[in-house]
C-alpha cells in the first residue's frame, strides 16, 4: 500500500500522475485552503484543483516544503 501524503505545505514539489501539456512532471504547491494551488516547474503555470482532487493527484512527494514555524501556529489558537 502505498503511504498517504496529507502533510501538504507550501513550498511542496510534487509529482502528479499526468505530466503538464508543456512536458512538465514537477509542481509546487503555492496555496493552501480548500483549493490547491501548484505551479508548473516547466512552463510556471498555476493551477487550482479541489484539495480531494489534488491528494488522489499527487503521485510522489518530491521534496518537502520548509517546515511551519511553531510559534506562528501557536498563537494562532
Amino acid at each position: 500500500m502505498t503511504p498517504v501524503y496529507t502533510d501538504i505545505r507550501m513550498g511542496d514539489i510534487v509529482r502528479m500522475r499526468k505530466p503538464h501539456p508543456c512536458g512538465g512532471l514537477q509542481w509546487e504547491v503555492v496555496r493552501l485552503g480548500a483549493d490547491i494551488g501548484i505551479r508548473c516547474q516547466g512552463c510556471s503555470r498555476r493551477v487550482l484543483i479541489p484539495r480531494s482532487q489534488y491528494l488522489r493527484q499527487v503521485k510522489t512527494l518530491i521534496s518537502p516544503g520548509p517546515q511551519p514555524d511553531r510559534q506562528i501556529e501557536l498563537n494562532k489558537e
